[in-house]
């Protein structure tokens, strides 16, 4: 599929999930849950052990079940290491335009992170098909309604401080879709194997994101 038909699922959707983990296993399981809760744009970040195996088995596990993509990416090098292991779109922390670049150049989604309004305008205007609004607990929904007065155009994904209770006012001050990590992905949860746990809140916010766009 071609980034720009990436880029409406992720909307169409409005979730990313981002997962941290101790081992591929591991994540192999939990985005089984995410996807049998309603899930199915995934971020594993490069933070993760073995990242590259992981995002491999993944891919081979789910194949176009699940678009999945790569997080923490800081530099182009990396960038071009998740791309061969199958990841379908990138997110940073931060605005490289190196990255922006190299993913355009392979056709793959880019969701670069971003706080400030000249952080923001330089990522669109290289080309970034999402920018990631972090850390969104920071200002929070009224930061990101200010931002898209004069900024209407830019897709805005708040990440960070997104929970059960802020969700909604994330949707309405008109964020595109939202990054989910811990609040989705419980620590506990990932330490005892409660996998049933993970798919439980998935559904719950699938369900929270559809009530939020009525």
């Amino acid at each position: 599929m071609s980034r720009h038909d990436d880029l409406q699922r992720v909307l169409d959707g409005g979730i990313v999930a981002i997962i941290r983990a101790t081992s591929g296993e591991q994540l192999v399981k939990v985005a089984r849950a995410l996807y049998e809760g309603g899930i199915d744009v995934i971020e594993v970040t490069f933070t993760t052990p073995g990242v590259v195996d992981v995002i491999s088995a993944v891919r081979k596990e789910f194949g176009s079940k699940i678009l999945l993509g790569a997080g923490t990416v800081l530099d182009p090098e990396t960038a071009r290491t998740a791309i061969l292991a199958g990841a379908e779109f990138l997110v940073s922390p931060c605005v490289n335009l190196d990255i922006i670049k190299l993913g355009l150049r392979y056709d793959k989604l880019v969701m670069p992170g971003a706080y400030t309004p000249t952080e923001i305008v330089t990522a669109w205007e290289a080309g970034a098909d999402v920018v990631k609004l972090f850390p969104a607990d920071i200002g929070g929904a009224p930061y990101l309604k200010a931002l898209k007065g004069p900024l209407p155009q830019v897709r805005l994904m708040p990440t960070g401080g997104v929970n059960r209770e802020t969700l909604k006012d994330f949707v309405k001050a008109g964020a595109c879709a939202v990054g989910l990590g811990g609040q989705l992905v419980e620590k506990d949860a990932l330490e005892q194997g409660n996998f049933a746990r993970i798919q439980e809140l998935a559904a719950e916010y699938v369900q929270l994101m559809r009530q939020a766009r009525l």
